[in-house]
């Protein structure tokens, strides 16, 4: 399944159940702030010549950082405006490397906005039960997204990490 091989063609499925995506932002300028995403759907598709595409959907009406008042501010309209836009969203479809890294170029997609995204992945590594495992990270500038907030509130740079669990096609 890496990118530039034919392993396993098709279109592999991301377990959602089995797949966590994390953030990191600066908070008041010097804490950091972690949450959680939970992911919707996602799905990876390999052909002959290696990864080919990759989309997935994470679900920002249930994000959390441990702290239900940031949570609720983060729901109102001018931060992450969920009432409007609960999904974000992540399509790349040019991948590049592999054996065991490669590089995501892509687009991601929150509050009617787009940005580009590159993350870089890791892997796959075999669960044994028939699933890969793939993790990736990338950083991002919030204000393209047009999330606006004093810097000494929010950070500009928002990091991701993600832990994927694929099923494979068929």
């Amino acid at each position: 399944m890496t990118a530039g091989t034919s392993s396993r063609t098709g279109t592999w499925t991301v377990l959602a159940e089995r797949t966590s995506a994390a953030f990191t932002v600066r908070n008041f300028g010097f804490r950091e702030v972690h949450g959680s995403i939970p992911v919707s759907l996602g799905s990876v598709k390999v052909s002959a010549s290696g990864v080919t595409a990759v989309e997935a959907a994470l679900n920002l009406d249930r994000i959390d950082t441990g702290h239900a008042k940031r949570d609720a501010d983060l729901r109102k309209p001018g931060l992450l405006a969920l009432d409007a836009h609960p999904v974000l969203t992540f399509a790349a479809d040019r991948v590049e490397g592999g054996p065991g890294e490669w590089s995501i170029e892509g687009t991601l997609g929150a509050r009617g906005e787009s940005c580009s995204l590159t993350l870089t992945a890791t892997g796959p590594e075999d669960n044994g039960d028939g699933t890969w495992r793939v993790r990736a990270r990338g950083v991002f500038d919030r204000q393209a997204i047009g999330l606006r907030a004093p810097r000494f509130l929010i950070g500009r740079e928002i990091a991701i990490a993600l832990d994927v669990v694929l099923a494979p096609p068929g």
